[in-house]
């Protein structure tokens, strides 16, 4: 059986703070996984709270900002994630709002079906390439009802390339 002291602990949860940013749940998981005992985990965690280096409130923004603004995703993928990082629903709110007021859902859907149609004219798509266009945007969590909206949208010519 391994020894392992605060000190190991502290060390493995810089390291994988260095990483990225981590919610206290995903942390605690990482900790418990590599065997460190729970109240060593406890006085870790505290000690990194202590240091601001973990703090889900100011975590739940950045995460959902990345996932909005550089992946793209829709509100439902997003709040999914923050969910399963054990982020609370009232924070999970003011996360995506926050996200939300730089890069809106609609935005997202437009950029997504620009990049996917770049070389082509989207009113001359085949039905079975809008379709796998829906199932993408579905996949990442935006709502049926605006993919269809912004499909539609682009039908009529608003996304074509200034180019083409």
């Amino acid at each position: 059986m391994k020894v392992f002291d605060l000190a190991a602990a502290k060390q493995k949860a810089y390291r994988l703070l260095s990483l990225r940013p981590h919610s206290e749940k995903e942390l605690k998981k990482k900790l418990r996984e590599k065997g460190f005992p729970p109240e060593i985990v406890e006085e870790a965690l505290e000690k990194l709270r202590d240091l601001k280096y973990l703090d889900d409130k100011s975590f739940a923004p950045r995460w959902a900002r990345n996932l909005a603004v550089n992946k793209l995703w829709g509100n439902k993928k997003i709040i999914l994630s923050l969910r399963e990082k054990g982020i609370d629903g009232d924070l999970i709110s003011v996360a995506v709002e926050k996200a939300r007021q730089e890069m809106p859902e609609e935005e997202a859907i437009e950029a997504l079906i620009k990049k996917k149609t770049a070389r082509k004219k989207l009113n001359i798509l085949e039905q079975k390439e809008k379709q796998k266009i829906f199932q993408s945007l579905l996949g990442r969590g935006f709502p049926a009802g605006l993919i269809l909206r912004k499909l539609g949208e682009a039908k009529e010519g608003e996304f074509d390339d200034e180019n083409g």
